[in-house]
């Protein structure tokens, strides 16, 4: 296929390709920008409201337009349903942009706030306060409530028998939290909930932006290590990592919060979910392509020449200049500390993780459990390093031929690195410290050997994903090959290559490492303490949650339970259950085992979802009002923190 004519076709598939990552949110004057309550100017030409809408001509007459400048617009209208009258007001929605409004300039609503919240709280309300609205996700019309209204099953039943003889067309229900979907249930009425609008998403905007690259299509997640980045890479599988490229498309959705995504949002590069993506683009594989991520739709077409130069040009490609220093790491004391020592100000001696962890715990945090540990400082990776020639080996690894230009030669080098770090000897008496320790402090018992370097879990560099966790180490010999493996993927590729993206002097770069109690979780995930959709929206949280350890939460391979929670309405929306087929628990003989796990359940119920939000919240406020990226577990009913660290907002929609 000639250029030309690919960039024509692809162009017309991406109008097709294109969703509304929007449409799981109930239209809204507060969020699409309407402008004033009443505009007495707009939309002269139709009365204030109708009783009945007999067509889509009238449905249109009253309508305001949703995302308008999106690939799918949403008009909707207003009704309100006066149960004392026995009368359906469809509302001429752009000149009164809140049922509030046309209430009370019809003089149906008097008093103040409270008597308004009554019509959402109380089943004995004289006013059902709804929105009905064209749903491109279901090729028909939808009506819909605030998540936060407590309705009640008769409320519901006498909504929709009111539409099915005021309104054209079917209207069917669209829940917005799950105590809707109950009441719908309890109703007898199928609801269409925010799970099966997010399964018919085609697209969905993960960071947005634009970028120019080659771009390649890689079919499994062992292929990843030759990208190189100037590359666009389209994933037909989502890896547990990747090294840093001009721009991401998968094909298989996942949690926001996959190291995928996370580092991309780091990286701050394009990346999206398109459904059959490999398929529509095929024939631009290998080939210079432009990228473009909207909230609202994704573009990918054929490079111009210009654009292509300029993406080619080396010193736009050239690596950070590597003099971004993180944390200046404290490296003359090298004694081990107890995790319950640990405070915000000691992360120069043992990282961000170790030092967030203590802070939370010394907190006590209501709701709020941290597993006991301790910390092996980063003067003990430094004198172990020293001492086996670090510098030296490093030198000779930086002067191989292709090293500096060529990825592949680096994987290779950096492995072989690896592999001699982790057989390097360790002091003795060092490593009877660690023992002693662990026995001590910790009986014995099994521990994750986790890694807390200067380069991650920071404001403006997460390092998700790169470095190594040994879990459920359970003698001192495993805990003494842990530590070398841990302090080892300092030297992963994908550590390497992503800070010398980030600009990060790689000589300061040193790690500590994190011994602490192994908790065998029922249920586990990351959290985010606001809606990572919308940055407006600071009264979300976004939850992702698997059954059992949550290792393989954030490796995006398969989706886990996803959440929405408004600590405004109280509303749960669920807006996908777990895929998981297996979950891992520890295993007696050390390490990790799965034990099979039934798809599709809640992983999470309503109050457990409620307690977790408060808990993010505290710790959110704890770490100054910052958003934060927090690792939780659950262990017979308690909530344990594992990790907190702020959240990398890169571009996102």
């Amino acid at each position: 296929m000639k250029p030309l004519l690919a960039a024509i076709l692809l162009s017309s598939a991406m109008l097709a390709a294109t969703g509304q990552a929007q449409m799981l949110r109930k239209p809204s004057a507060y969020d699409s920008g309407a402008g004033s309550p009443v505009n007495a100017e707009a939309n002269r030409s139709a009365p204030a409201d109708l009783r009945v809408l007999g067509s889509r001509q009238d449905f249109e007459r009253l309508a305001r337009v949703y995302e308008p400048r999106s690939a799918n617009p949403m008009p909707h209208v207003l009704f309100v349903l006066d149960r004392q009258q026995a009368r359906l007001h469809f509302i001429n929605t752009p000149r009164y942009a809140l049922h509030e409004t046309f209430l009370r300039s019809k003089g149906l609503l008097r008093g103040d706030r409270t008597e308004l919240n009554r019509n959402y709280r109380e089943p004995g309300r004289r006013f059902i306060l709804g929105t009905l609205s064209w749903q491109p996700a279901l090729k028909g019309y939808g009506y819909e409530f605030w998540e936060g209204d407590r309705l009640t099953p008769e409320l519901l039943l006498a909504t929709d028998r009111a539409l099915k003889t005021g309104f054209f067309a079917p209207a069917r229900f669209k829940a917005n939290a799950t105590a809707q979907e109950a009441v719908a249930q309890a109703a007898g009425i199928e609801a269409v909930t925010p799970a099966q609008l997010l399964g018919a998403q085609s697209f969905w905007p993960l960071n947005t932006g634009q970028a120019v690259g080659r771009l390649r299509i890689v079919s499994s997640a062992e292929a990843v290590g030759n990208l190189q980045p100037q590359d666009i890479v389209l994933l037909r599988e989502v890896p547990i990592s990747l090294p840093p490229v001009a721009g991401v498309v998968t094909e298989r959705p996942s949690t926001l919060l996959s190291h995928v995504n996370l580092l991309t949002r780091g990286w701050g590069v394009p990346n999206a979910y398109v459904r059959q993506a490999a398929e529509q683009y095929a024939p631009l594989d290998g080939q210079w392509v432009h990228m473009e991520v909207q909230p609202s739709g994704f573009a990918l077409r054929a490079a111009t020449d210009a654009e292509r130069q300029a993406a080619a040009n080396p010193a736009r490609r050239q690596p950070g200049s590597g003099n971004r220093v993180l944390i200046k790491p404290d490296l003359g004391h090298s004694e081990l500390l107890p995790l319950a020592a640990l405070r915000s100000a000691d992360r120069r001696r043992c990282g961000a993780k170790a030092a967030n962890l203590g802070e939370i715990r010394s907190a006590r945090l209501a709701d709020v459990s941290v597993p006991d540990g301790f910390c092996i400082p980063f003067a003990a990776y430094a004198d172990f390093m020293r001492g086996n020639g670090l510098a030296e080996r490093l030198a000779r690894m930086r002067q191989q031929p292709g090293f500096a230009t060529d990825a592949g030669v680096r994987r290779q080098a950096l492995s072989a690195l690896q592999a001699e770090i982790e057989q390097w000897p360790v002091n003795p008496a060092v490593a009877d410290s660690w023992a002693r320790r662990w026995a001590e402090q910790l009986g014995s018992q099994g521990v994750f050997v986790r890694s807390s370097s200067s380069s991650e879990d920071l404001p403006h560099f997460s390092g998700a994903g790169l470095y190594t966790t040994v879990p459920n180490v359970r003698s001192a010999a495993d805990l003494t090959t842990a530590v070398r493996k841990v302090w080892a993927s300092v030297y992963n590729f994908e550590a390497w290559e992503a800070r010398q993206a980030a600009g990060i002097d790689d000589q300061q770069v040193v790690m500590s490492v994190l011994v602490q109690q192994a908790v065998d979780s029922t249920a586990s995930g990351v959290m985010i303490t606001r809606d990572p959709f919308d940055a407006s929206r600071r009264h979300m949280s976004y939850i992702a949650a698997k059954r059992g350890i949550g290792i393989r939460v954030v490796e995006g391979q398969r989706v886990a339970e996803q959440i929405l929670y408004s600590s405004h309405s109280q509303a749960v929306q669920v807006l996908n259950r777990s895929a998981d087929d297996v979950a891992l628990q520890l295993s007696a003989d050390g390490g990790v085992r799965e034990v099979p796990t039934p798809i599709g359940r809640a992983v999470l119920d309503d109050a457990l979802v409620q307690r977790l939000a408060r808990v993010g919240s505290g710790i959110k406020q704890r770490f100054g009002g910052r958003e934060q990226d927090i690792e939780w577990a659950v262990q017979d009913g308690r909530i344990i923190i594992l990790q907190a660290r702020p959240y990398v907002t890169g571009k996102a929609p």
